[in-house]
């Protein structure tokens, strides 16, 4: 029988970005840089549903807000805005108390403890937004992360024979095509390729059958952290397979969702999104890692217990 492909000792906090790691949405910067009404541009941004629909065409409600990107670039208000630009107001976009520190903590609570070093668990980080991935990219917060998944834009798109003239192509850094989405029901991909391994063995197809005890990452040891209705694909399957998840607030008006997840059990609890030592996220989600940590090793001692010792002389 061939070794099992993964030892399944990671233990992933999974998060959403917006009001989850930083206080409100990450676009601000943007909004500032260029003097653009944030309330305005969401407001027109809502309107676009309805309004391709009333033209026969369908608009993802999610992601709408990065084609209104595009054309705020194309001549627009948003005009010279680039990926690395991007990157550079990302790093302004402000995180939630606590973060990153919080991140750290979480790795150095399974290292210090002699039993779950052990069992040689460890603790990754994952960002699954429906935000701009070179925003995150140029944040602080990435360097403690382990992976990104979040929309991208692209600059340059090739034409027509680009495969013999791409040497010769100028470059501009302009941005005007979408390159990669994820919005609220394709994070629930990111979570499945987390859980096969995918991003850590690109070989590997996220649609591709494995069996449970191969998958690097088993679901139910997952903590999924987002903050509201949207999410609730993700809080389904994490949640359906016994992993972790905490729906956190970061004003009035967000805590009514979240309460609202909680009172409808699509969470199993939530918090104000203050990741400080000695806070309700804190110690929930401390809380949790050391549940699962313990189930895994439970389970370890117990498949060793199960091996019988070799027989011995008889006397």
């Amino acid at each position: 029988m061939p070794p099992a492909l993964n030892a399944q000792n990671v233990i992933a906090f999974v998060w959403d970005f917006d009001k989850t790691l930083t206080p409100g949405y990450m676009q601000q910067p943007i909004f500032d840089a260029y003097g653009i009404d944030a309330h305005e541009f969401w407001g027109e941004v809502n309107a676009l549903v309805d309004h391709f629909q009333e033209r026969g065409l369908k608009v993802s409600k999610d992601t709408a807000y990065l084609g209104h990107m595009l054309t705020y670039i194309d001549g627009g208000p948003f005009e010279g805005l680039t990926n690395a630009r991007l990157r550079e107001l990302g790093s302004l976009v402000p995180l939630a108390p606590g973060m990153p520190e919080f991140m750290e903590r979480m790795r150095d609570l399974v290292r210090a403890d002699e039993r779950y070093a052990h069992h040689d668990l460890k603790v990754e980080h994952y960002i699954v937004s429906t935000g701009l991935r070179q925003m995150i990219e140029g944040n602080p917060i990435f360097e403690h992360v382990d992976g990104v998944w979040a929309c991208e834009l692209l600059s340059d798109p090739p034409g027509p024979g680009y495969l013999e003239t791409l040497g010769r192509v100028e470059l501009s850094d302009k941005l005007t095509q979408v390159g990669y989405v994820i919005d609220n029901t394709t994070k629930t991909r990111a979570i499945f390729e987390i859980n096969k391994g995918v991003n850590v063995e690109p070989a590997l197809d996220v649609n591709a059958r494995m069996d449970p005890d191969e998958r690097r990452v088993p679901v139910q040891n997952m903590i999924y952290i987002a903050d509201g209705p949207s999410d609730v694909p993700v809080f389904s399957v994490v949640g359906r397979a016994g992993g972790g998840t905490l729906g956190v607030w970061t004003d009035a008006a967000n805590y009514e969702n979240v309460r609202r997840l909680e009172a409808d059990g699509r969470v199993n609890s939530i918090a104000k999104a203050d990741y400080s030592e000695g806070e309700a996220a804190d110690m929930w989600l401390s809380s949790s890692l050391r549940s699962i940590a313990d189930r895994i090793c439970d389970a370890r001692d117990r498949r060793l217990q199960g091996i019988a010792a070799p027989g011995g002389h008889v006397v």
